[in-house]
């Protein structure tokens, strides 16, 4: 490994059918300044031409490793194909249809080693790009001083209470330290998304903090995850309420376990608005083991189906 001055940075690079953004993702990585890096190209059974262009680049930059699953088995288990082959001090999750600015592995191993060993996570600003790379909007609004506005920051790196009620991490500028992931035994490769789950179990013991600096671009597309919500098909929900019970097996004060609530009563009304009973009925039963049901808790509750009218 490097010397703790410059350590060494894995890149695990996860392609599942990029081939339209693959070539300017993997450039991207190509033309960062940090000297100190490894590449990982893990390809998740691509079937529109993408295992050769990442054979292609796998050849000729020192350094890459191509790893080509046989199967399709999603981004958790893909990661962690990759990640336990890994040998870097700091990990970044790499999706190829986005891309990394030039400095931002150097910008970012420098802030991480600035906050300390605590300092499980950080996370930045990035442009939010259209399927040909048009700029939409920051992922932060800003008021007019430049300064992030909304949605507010935490006010400490200990964000546990945080990451339960809302989202504030855009996931791909993450970039993680590797005792964090080795302590969680990486992602939980029985859900089918990985950042929620993550940001609970690593912000229990670890720090997160926040790097003002715009060093990613993130690539919006219309059959994102937040366009399936709770509808037919959903292959989200319910990894989203397994995490939510082991977020509540952590919970350690009523102020962790009402920031919960605030999460559980959202993804409650989606439940109930698409009718999705069953998912209702297991958010309502953890609801009700955070806190005191509210009476507009309680009317969900009963519109819902969910409690007797006199319970």
């Amino acid at each position: 490994m490097a010397p703790d001055s410059a350590p060494l940075v894995s890149i695990i690079a996860l392609c599942h059918n990029h081939a339209r953004f693959l070539a300017e993702a993997l450039d991207s990585l190509v033309a960062q300044t940090y000297p100190h890096l490894e590449v990982w190209l893990v390809d998740d059974a691509s079937t529109d031409g993408s295992a050769e262009l990442l054979r292609r680049y796998a050849a000729q930059q020192p350094g890459w490793q191509l790893l080509r699953l046989p199967e399709n088995v999603g981004n958790c288990r893909a990661f962690n194909e990759g990640f336990r082959r890994s040998r870097g001090a700091f990990v970044i999750d790499f999706a190829t249809d986005d891309v990394l600015l030039p400095e931002r592995v150097a910008r970012q191993v420098a802030f991480m080693q600035a906050r300390g060993p605590r300092c499980g996570m950080a996370y930045h600003d990035c442009e939010l790009t259209d399927e040909q790379g048009r700029v939409v909007r920051r992922y932060y609004q800003r008021d007019a001083a430049g300064r992030v506005v909304r949605p507010r920051l935490p006010a400490a790196p200990q964000v546990f209470a945080d990451v339960l009620s809302r989202y504030f991490i855009s996931t791909p500028t993450m970039m993680m330290r590797r005792e964090t992931l080795v302590q969680l035994g990486g992602y939980d490769e029985t859900l089918a998304y990985e950042d929620f789950d993550f940001w609970v179990r690593a912000s229990r013991d670890w720090e997160f903090h926040f790097q003002d600096e715009l060093l990613t671009r993130k690539r919006l597309h219309p059959r994102s995850m937040s366009s399936k919500s709770y509808r037919p098909g959903d292959p989200y929900v319910a990894s989203t309420i397994r995490v939510c019970a082991k977020a509540l097996a952590l919970c350690r004060s009523p102020e962790e376990r009402a920031a919960l609530a605030v999460r559980l009563r959202w993804e409650l009304r989606q439940a109930v608005r698409f009718g999705h009973r069953a998912e209702a009925h297991q958010l309502f039963a953890l609801l009700r083991q955070t806190i005191p049901l509210t009476f507009t808790d309680r009317a969900l509750g009963w519109a819902a189906g969910l409690l007797k009218l006199v319970s």
